[in-house]
């Protein structure tokens, strides 16, 4: 098995994987990469060699980043794991993927997706507000991607399912070079405010 990197400092990013994409969106996730790699955050992703998950690790690559892939071994040829990785972990199954992203992340940053990259950010916003995840969760809102998705948000802290604490739980930003200055900028969440946040729902 590759060896992983333990630095507390790695920074989880949720991408995409299709080739079918705006170019747009692949811009964004290479420069992504490059931000990240030049701040000095050593990167773990889905470790795919497509779409927007490719394109960010290329991005981190060139800019002599770390980047650690984890991906399941249905998915090696269909997302084509990434051959030039600073290492690629081939796992069994999505949820054990899921958790190697996490494990010893400092921050989630989550670029435009699909039900994939949907799941992985809720899952990372649900294990926050339970106390169980404490980084910054950041959504890259590229050309407004993501405006729905907050405003569904604010939709269901309307409705009570969640309190107006919960907003806090997540940050959107429009531009990759964005992201490092917000990383550096939000402090990380404590239990203690994350239940209370919880017992405010």
């Amino acid at each position: 098995m590759p060896e992983q990197s333990t630095s507390p400092e790695r920074v989880t990013v949720y991408a995409a994987s299709s080739q079918a994409l705006d170019p747009a969106y692949y811009d964004v996730a290479t420069r992504l990469g490059a931000c990240l790699a030049s701040a000095g955050f050593p990167i773990v992703f889905g470790g795919g060699g497509n779409g927007s998950m490719g394109a960010m690790a290329d991005g981190a690559l060139s800019a002599g980043g770390e980047v650690h892939g984890v991906i399941p071994d249905f998915l090696m040829n269909l997302e084509k794991g990434h051959q030039g990785l600073t290492s690629l972990e081939v796992v069994d199954s999505m949820r054990i993927r899921k958790e190697r992203m996490l494990d010893n992340s400092c921050a989630v940053v989550t670029l435009p997706g699909g039900c994939g990259t949907f799941e992985e950010v809720f899952e990372a916003m649900t294990l926050k507000r339970l106390g169980q995840y404490f980084g910054p969760i950041i959504l890259v809102n590229t050309d407004g991607y993501y405006d729905l998705l907050l405003e569904f948000l604010q939709h269901s802290v309307k409705q009570r399912f969640m309190s107006n604490a919960h907003l806090d739980l997540w940050h959107s930003v429009d531009e990759p070079e964005q992201v490092v200055p917000a990383l550096q900028s939000i402090a990380p969440s404590t239990a203690d405010a994350l239940k209370s946040a919880s017992l405010d729902a």
